[in-house]
């Protein structure tokens, strides 16, 4: 369990950080935008992805005007990515994994030249964030691009 996913908040200190009623956070429970772990029967801990969930749930619908109708679809389509992006990437680093072992294979008994060290395909690693409407998506920076020194 990452250092963010850690639940540590009690209901009342999470909607002080959050500018908001606790009864705002038990009705978005309710509607399941956001799940705080249960400690024992009745406390709620919310971690630091839930009160960035909440922040991100009172943007959508103080500044853009979303109803909660809404937020919960928005946030659905953005877990989903999320989800989809985790993929790709696990398929995308399995596919190059495979494709070097057969060129290495490939290359093994040939006199054609092998960089040495690094992955013999570069891959760049697209990060899936979720961030503020309009803003650029953030991309890792490739270690070797061609054309670079």
């Amino acid at each position: 369990m990452s250092q963010r996913s850690q639940p540590v908040y009690m209901i009342g200190v999470a909607a002080e950080l959050c500018s908001v009623h606790p009864q705002t956070l038990r009705q978005y429970e309710r509607l399941g935008l956001v799940t705080p772990t249960r400690a024992g029967k009745k406390n709620r801990l919310y971690s630091e992805d839930d009160i960035a969930r909440v922040r991100q749930i009172q943007r959508l619908t103080q500044d853009m005007g979303v109803n909660l109708a809404g937020v919960e679809i928005i946030l659905r389509l953005l877990d989903d990515m999320s989800d989809l992006q985790t993929e790709y990437q696990t398929r995308m680093d399995d596919y190059v994994r495979e494709v070097e072992r057969f060129l290495s294979e490939a290359f093994r008994n040939s006199n054609a030249p092998v960089r040495s060290g690094g992955s013999i395909i570069p891959a760049p690693k697209v990060v899936f964030q979720p961030r503020a409407w309009g803003a650029e998506p953030k991309r890792e920076p490739d270690s070797e691009e061609p054309g670079e020194p």
